[in-house]
């Protein structure tokens, strides 16, 4: 038994308390947890993620009213955003203060705050007098984890408590919104669709397009969720047809909503819904990418998601997970 495993809050806030490290559960993934304010604890985050210090942290906190303690204010439409979906998969880029510290922000004149909505771990922020900066518990660019055991198997060594809170409910990560603009922007795709936020608040600008290098909030760098195998995303028909003329024919895994295909083996092939319920699919994402990425195969190819919904959020961590085709597999003949 890993006594580094558990559901013991106090234990968890002891250790953050200290500036040690706590794995924590959410409704969206794992994060990998230390006190926002201790500059010395943040950087621990970076260093065992091997996460790039120009990649923004976001802020976990219990309520709005500990924004009062940090000197930041929320505008009307982000407290009209707030009533409806915190405790929630939203996060609020709004600007920083002089209370929060630069290596959380990574310099930039913003900062990204959520509450996060599972019960172990509200109790556990409301144990502490400090908010949590908290990125997915993972070595920076692989799978998220939604489970306890995805953490122990990646970072159990190097994390000090890993709140074992069961299997996250949303599994992908909180949308952002950014309050930086006159009209509100959505930077990620997550787990409140840009449908239910327009439905607050009005119009809001969607991403700008394309992935950065040097992103003004967290989940914006272009490669991320990788898994070990090379992943392809598109229209998986014409990709499978495409690797069926490769010689040899790569070993192939399918990942979609819920079509099959006559020339994949049944047991190498994912159905994230038969039933096409995007929120059952979203949930099952990452888990499945790690299943697949097990398997003893060359290539996965995941079918292009329907274009609305969760399912944009869907396509979105595909996409940063996928590789250009053509390095892998010719075009079609003619």
């Amino acid at each position: 038994m890993n006594e580094k495993v558990g559901t013991d809050i106090k234990r968890a806030a002891s250790h953050l308390k200290a500036g040690e490290l706590v794995a924590i559960p959410t409704e969206t993934v794992y994060g990998l947890a230390a006190n926002a304010l201790d500059e010395v604890a943040v950087t621990r985050i970076f260093e065992v993620k091997n996460r790039p210090q120009f990649n923004p942290l976001i802020l976990h906190i219990a309520n709005l009213a500990q924004l009062e303690k940090l000197d930041l204010r929320f505008p009307a439409k982000a407290l009209a955003l707030a009533e409806k979906f915190s405790p929630g998969p939203l996060t609020y880029l709004i600007p920083t203060s002089s209370k929060v510290p630069g290596i959380v922000t990574a310099g930039t004149p913003a900062v990204a705050i959520r509450i996060p909505n599972h019960p172990m771990t509200l109790q556990l922020l409301n144990l502490l007098d400090f908010p949590l900066a908290a990125p997915s518990a993972n070595p920076s660019g692989l799978v998220s984890p939604t489970k306890a055991s995805h953490v122990s198997e990646q970072l159990g060594d190097q994390v000090n408590y890993i709140l074992d809170g069961g299997e996250c409910q949303i599994g992908l990560e909180s949308t952002i919104i950014s309050f930086l603009e006159p009209i509100p922007r959505i930077l990620r795709y997550g787990g409140i669709t840009t449908e239910a936020i327009e439905a607050v608040i009005g119009p809001v600008n969607l991403p700008e397009g394309g992935f950065v290098d040097n992103p003004v909030a967290p989940g914006m760098l272009a490669r991320h969720y990788a898994t070990n195998h090379p992943l392809l995303l598109g229209n998986a028909d014409s990709l499978i047809a495409q690797a069926h003329q490769t010689d040899p024919i790569p070993r192939i895994v399918t990942i979609s909503l819920n079509q099959t295909y006559k020339e994949i083996p049944t047991a190498y092939q994912f159905q994230l819904s038969p039933s096409a319920d995007l929120s059952e699919a979203a949930r099952r994402l990452f888990a499945t990418m790690r299943l697949a990425d097990e398997m003893d195969i060359d290539l996965i190819i995941a079918q292009e998601f329907p274009d609305r919904g969760l399912g944009r959020a869907i396509n979105d961590r595909l996409k940063r997970a996928s590789t250009e085709a053509g390095q892998f597999l010719k075009p079609l003949t003619q």
